[in-house]
């Protein structure tokens, strides 16, 4: 039987049982049950969605009343002091030889994180549920994943204002330009920079290939940005390039954004009409383009990014900071190692050494993010110290802790040895003995790394930071170890029961038991070096104190991670 014959006889047969064959066939439009669907969903999530208002009220209730409350007062007294110029002489041209260079790391720095921030969540995140059911049913996935972007673009703007409305109270306030002329300015960055920070979120999202590309320029991007911060601080002590600052205002729209606001503050912008041209047309392309692509990411790259924000979310509810790192890690694909050989050592006393360069040398970024932060501490603790008084102070403050979250970097794998303790089967030694040697190359390295650092200041006239820098290595390696071997958040402090004028203390025992170890290192290593720093000229027995109090916060914290290390294993 030919095919002709075959389609006549099914079609006798079908008007034979009643059955229309001039009637279209069957479309997937046909089977459209969305506007049924999220109907159904919005009058069942009635209540769920009540609650969560109240609760999102009461959070920015607590948020504004803390603000109002403990930072209106600073802010009110900074702004008076600037205004009557107290402390404060030059601060008005300072920022304005600062702008074009601020402006273009900072909104460098949000495309930076819009785009990392793409990597294992971005604009569209549907909840869990949502994933597993909604995206199942005949429902159009336009009409689920583009009110996210839509909500996501709406949020990021909402911030950007408010910071733009307090810039131009700082302009103001200094003299740099009226209130609403200054606002005016503002305004495109705060519209246009949020959303075009959206888009690239929601192209990284939705491409695999710019993804790949953001993990592997992420090291290249934050070289600009130190570098960038380098030219704020040269630009800020009257070092500035205006062919380089030209440049930096017309090579995207980080600089587009700051020509109006240099132009309202006395800069060398004439063509910021067209820059804010350029700035709105391309913030409209990415959002429309962002808008199209919200429709098109796949169903499992949202089921695993919905995976990856309820993780984060439920172990930051339980204050467990080390388990959202990991599952970003392993989220944003920054786990990868290198293959590196290191001659195997004869003496099991160095297996541990051993193993721990062989872990930092196939990570590479780990190196990398020591010498980083360590090139903060080094700029910042050069800013201290041209002050004096509180300012100075905090410089120090500020070096001490870079320069403990650049040696806590290196300690990783006493880290990854403490997530499970199983992990240790493979040591010769005890747990606490393990751990201890896991502070060997953090100390060596540290130290080196904060002998290179010292360089700058011996070559400018200070010798004495070849031996105080290496010094306060050494307690920050021990520190990092001991809150290595912290264990579980002992969540349990937050509710003591004890009433003060000032409510519950618990928050404040959990913060200083999670803390301890940089706190104590820092508080110890800022008051010695303060009373060091104090003296002129420096001599033996300024760095020998100095030095006197790091050996014994290394030893103190060295013994006391021996005992969590112990009560790791007991539990």
């Amino acid at each position: 039987m030919d095919t002709d014959t075959e389609i006549a006889t099914a079609t006798g047969i079908a008007t034979a049982i009643g059955i229309d064959t001039d009637e279209p066939t069957w479309t997937e439009e046909e089977d459209d049950r969305t506007a049924e669907t999220l109907a159904w969903l919005r009058e069942k999530r009635k209540a769920h969605r009540r609650q969560k208002g109240r609760d999102l009220a009461v959070l920015l209730y607590s948020v504004v009343l803390i603000g109002a409350g403990y930072g209106s007062a600073y802010a009110v007294h900074f702004l008076r002091r600037a205004r009557l110029g107290a402390d404060y002489g030059g601060l008005g041209e300072r920022v304005q030889d600062t702008l074009p260079a601020l402006f273009t790391l900072l909104t460098a720095a949000l495309a930076l994180l819009a785009a990392r921030d793409a990597l294992w969540r971005g604009p569209v995140v549907v909840p869990a549920p949502s994933v597993g059911w909604l995206l199942a049913q005949p429902v159009r996935r336009a009409a689920v994943l583009r009110p996210w972007f839509r909500l996501s673009a709406a949020v990021a703007v909402v911030p950007a204002l408010l910071v733009a409305v307090a810039a131009a109270v700082v302009l103001r306030v200094i003299d740099l330009a009226p209130l609403v002329t200054a606002l005016l300015a503002l305004l495109p960055a705060a519209v246009c920079l949020p959303l075009l920070a959206v888009a690239v979120g929601m192209a990284v999202e939705h491409r695999a290939g710019l993804a790949r590309l953001v993990r592997r320029f992420t090291p290249l991007a934050v070289l600009v940005l130190m570098l960038l911060a380098g030219q704020v601080a040269a630009a800020a002590y009257g070092h500035r390039s205006a062919v380089l600052e030209q440049v930096e205002l017309w090579s995207g729209p980080w600089g587009w954004a700051a020509q109006p606001v240099v132009s309202v503050t006395g800069g060398h912008a004439p063509a910021w009409p067209a820059a804010v041209a350029l700035l709105v047309l391309l913030a409209a392309a990415g959002l429309v383009q962002g808008h199209r692509d919200a429709a098109r990411v796949p169903t499992t790259q949202l089921r695993r990014r919905a995976a990856t924000a309820q993780t984060v979310s439920s172990v930051m509810y339980s204050v467990e900071l080390r388990a959202a790192k990991l599952a970003l890690m392993d989220a944003t694909g920054t786990g990868g190692a290198r293959r590196v050989r290191l001659p195997r050592p004869r003496s099991k006393y160095l297996v541990v050494v051993w193993r721990d360069l062989l872990s930092l040398l196939r990570a590479p970024a780990r190196p990398a993010k020591a010498l980083m932060w360590m090139a903060c501490a080094t700029a910042t603790a050069a800013l201290g110290l041209q002050f004096g008084g509180p300012e100075r102070v905090i410089g120090l403050v500020a070096a001490l802790l870079l320069g403990y979250v650049g040696v806590g970097a290196l300690a990783e794998p006493a880290r990854l040895e403490t997530d499970d303790v199983r992990r240790a089967a493979w040591s010769p030694f005890r747990f606490r003995t393990l751990m201890l040697q896991h502070a060997v190359v953090p100390t060596v390295l540290g130290a080196l790394t904060a002998l290179l650092a010292a360089v700058p200041f011996a070559v400018a006239g200070a010798p004495w930071a070849l031996l105080l820098m290496p010094v306060c290595a050494v307690p920050f390696a021990a520190a990092a170890v001991f809150a290595a071997c912290r264990g579980p958040a002992r969540t349990h402090l937050m509710a003591t029961g004890i009433s003060t004028p000032m409510g519950d203390p618990g928050v404040i025992l959990f913060l200083g038991w999670y803390a301890a170890g940089p706190l104590v290192t820092v508080g110890g290593l800022g008051i010695a070096l303060h009373k060091v720093l104090g003296r002129a000229p420096l001599d033996a027995g300024a760095v020998a104190d100095v030095a006197a109090v790091a050996a014994v916060l290394t030893a103190g914290l060295l013994a006391f991670a021996a005992w969590s290390a112990d009560r790791l294993v007991r539990n």
